[in-house]
This record gives structure tokens, sequence and C-alpha cells, in this order.
């Protein structure tokens, strides 16, 4: 994916024009550092925002918040662009840290309204958002693919991305009734939390879905199992949450959802997905 440097005017708008900007890559989904601040391209002018203003003030017992940087007019997305301060840290896989860090965050979004976006049907033409979108509302619709047909995505082609749909064809119907309350949950832990040795995880973001908390937390543990070299055992060492093996069975449909219809996916993330349809498949 070519790497797009933030323009002269987005640098002004936020005040930040007395340092050179630095690419740093992944942890920061692409973003570029200006001296304390970290300036990156939202998917989503409606998220960004809305995560923009949660975290402004927005405090999480043993943790760190990126907090958001407005710009001189007041905004806090300028032509796409957002900014926050910036964490030290890398994606490190301390994986329970990042399950127990959810479940903290999660008893305080309990309580947050539901913003009118989650409501939105993924539609043309198709963005990032859409593909996640569409891939949690087939997790737990009685018919996996309606959003993404309803959305006119097409069908995947290649044989990881007919496989993708062919598991979820067979792990829906192991999916069961269940009576767990849904609530604003952060749905992309794994890829927002930074280590910096000793000092408490920090949070980069919070990508919001209105699904249970527990189901959060699946998500987390199926992206360890899948791509972070988890040991097995991380599934059970969590199995205390609500409806345990039906929110892992969701996150792992959520997840080859994506992987079926993202354009970027490639096959080899595949086999990791595919370890975690075999444990899921013990689970439930």
């Amino acid at each position: 994916m070519t790497t797009v440097e933030p323009p002269e005017h987005v640098l002004q708008t936020f005040g930040l024009t007395g340092s050179a900007p630095i690419e740093l890559g992944d942890p920061w989904q692409g973003g570029w550092r200006v001296g304390e601040v970290v300036l990156s391209i939202v998917p989503d002018h409606a998220r960004a925002a809305w995560s923009a203003g949660v975290r402004e003030d927005l405090y999480v017992e043993g943790a760190r918040v990126a907090r958001p940087v407005r710009g001189t007019d007041g905004r806090y997305v300028v032509s796409g662009w957002r900014a926050d301060t910036y964490l030290a840290g890398h994606p490190e896989p301390r994986h329970d840290e990042v399950v127990s860090l959810a479940n903290r965050l999660h008893e305080l979004t309990e309580k947050w309204e539901r913003p009118r976006f989650l409501l939105q049907q993924p539609a043309p033409p198709i963005t990032d958002v859409d593909v996640f979108s569409a891939a949690d509302r087939g997790a737990w619709d009685d018919n996996p693919l309606r959003a993404a047909r309803a959305a006119g995505m097409d069908m995947p082609t290649s044989p990881d991305g007919v496989t993708s749909l062919e598991t979820i064809g067979t792990l829906a119907t192991l999916r069961k009734r269940i009576d767990v309350p849904s609530q604003l949950v952060h749905g992309d832990l794994f890829g927002t939390v930074l280590f910096a040795g000793a000092a408490a995880p920090g949070l980069t973001d919070i990508v919001p879905y209105w699904r249970p908390a527990s189901w959060a937390a699946a998500v987390v543990v199926v992206d360890a199992l899948a791509w972070g070299d988890a040991d097995a055992e991380l599934v059970q060492r969590w199995s205390d949450l609500p409806e345990w093996g039906q929110m892992m069975l969701r996150a792992t449909m959520f997840r080859l959802g994506v992987h079926a219809f993202h354009p970027r996916s490639t096959a080899e993330a595949l086999p990791g997905l595919q370890r975690v349809v075999d444990i899921v498949r013990l689970l439930v």
C-alpha cells in the first residue's frame, strides 16, 4: 500500500510545522510522527471523530491512552487526517494483558450510547469499513452473506477466499442462541495496543462495534492465535467470560469474513485462521 505523507496544510492546521514527519508503520496504522504527535489517515470521518471525542477524557486503569490533538480551528479531522499524542511502544505477544485491558475498558464503555453510524448498512462504494461491517453482521445474521450481497460485494474467487466462505458456512451451523447484552466495544484491540517495557499498555484508538464485551475479548484471542503465535491455552485462560465458546465462534466467523472480502487479504493469512477454526470446533 502506497504511503502518503501528511500535506503541508494539514501540518499547519494541527500546528505541526516545526519538525519533519517520520513514518511509523504498522503500530500506528501507517501514521507519521511529528514531534510528540502522530498524524494518521482516517478510514472513516465519523468513526475517527467519535474515537477522538471519547478518548479526550477517557481514563482506563492501568493503561495509557492516546489523546486527540485538535486543529487550530477545533476540528478532530482535517482533510482526512487525524492527530493524536504519541505513545512509546510496539505490539508485543503479551496477549493476556491485552484481554485484561479489554475487560477493564469495556466495564467503562458499557454505559456508552450506540453511535448512529453503527446502524448503517454496508453500501457502495465499498470501503474498508464496509468490509468489516459486513463481516461482523455475517457472524450474527441467520444468513452470513446477507450484508455482503446486499451491498453488492463481489464474492471471492481465490482459493483461500472460497475456502473462507465455505468455512463460515460450516461454522454458522454451530451457532446457538445466546443471552448476552450488546454494548459499545473496541473490536480491534490486538492491533491498537502498544507495550514499552514495564510501562502500562498504550491504547492508540477505539474501533467501535455494538457487540457483547466477551466477543471483543474473543476477537483478541482469535487474532493472537491466528497471527500472534499465542499458545492454545490462551483460550482456556479466559473461558469464564460469558458465552465464551459462542463468542469465539462468532469472532472466528468475523475474521474469516474479513479475509474473504477484503481486497488486500493474502493467502498467507488463512492458515492461522484455520488453526483457530480447529480449536473452536472442539470448544463448541
